[in-house]
């Protein structure tokens, strides 16, 4: 078989939608790489937060936007995430950094520092890539060969997030995601919202097999199209 031509699948979507294990999935079936932008931000908010950046001076964390040299391995069985060569994939997934990442992510200098970063590695990536966040078909890869816009009820997506949190609250869990998706949807740059060309899968009622599946089929489809 001729090797696919290279295929950039942005999936979007809020919190326990299922879009980080679809993407990883999906990229390591269809031999794709993959990056999840959601680690990115949250390790900028990381590296402010270690460096006593006040996270409520929009003009503090615009200045020092441009510090942290962040990288992140795209391989989809093991992606990993370093800041100044420091692994922060397990602090960037703490409660602290979690509270901050609406507010550091809000600021225009670190989305466009990121969305510079995100384009570089998509447009580095050889058999095609797998770009998962909340802007990736709106902002970052307007020009994606694939949009996908994953949904699903609060009260599942809650019910997700609190399995994913070892012992945490259902109700607390859903107030948070309800009021992290107001942030992140009423900013002013790049806010979280379904491309007009994106296909929308509900993932309500889905297993995630179901999900990646239904991702997988299509992006041979698209490929195939091509």
């Amino acid at each position: 078989m001729e090797s696919a031509t290279p295929v950039i699948v942005a999936i979007d979507g809020p919190s326990g939608t299922g879009k980080s294990s679809t993407s990883k999935a999906v990229a390591a079936q269809l031999g794709l790489s993959y990056l999840d932008t959601g680690a990115q931000y949250r390790a900028i908010t990381w590296w402010m937060a270690a460096n006593g950046i006040d996270i409520t001076d929009p003009s503090a964390i615009a200045a020092a936007a441009g510090k942290p040299e962040i990288v992140s391995g795209t391989d989809p069985a093991g992606p990993t995430i370093t800041v100044d060569g420091v692994d922060v994939a397990g602090p960037i997934r703490e409660q602290d950094v979690t509270s901050k990442v609406s507010a550091v992510s809000a600021v225009p200098e670190v989305r466009s520092r990121i969305t510079e970063l995100q384009r570089t590695i998509a447009g580095s990536a050889v058999t095609g890539i797998v770009v998962e966040g909340r802007d990736i078909g709106t902002t970052v890869l307007p020009d994606a060969d694939l949009k996908i816009f994953l949904t699903a009820s609060p009260e599942a997506r809650a019910a997700r997030r609190s399995g994913e949190l070892k012992g945490a609250d259902l109700h607390t869990t859903r107030e948070a995601l309800v009021k992290r998706d107001a942030a992140d949807s009423s900013r002013k740059t790049s806010p979280l919202a379904k491309a007009g060309d994106a296909v929308e899968v509900d993932t309500t009622d889905l297993t995630l097999e179901q999900v990646i599946e239904c991702v997988v089929t299509l992006v041979e489809e698209k490929r195939a199209g091509r």
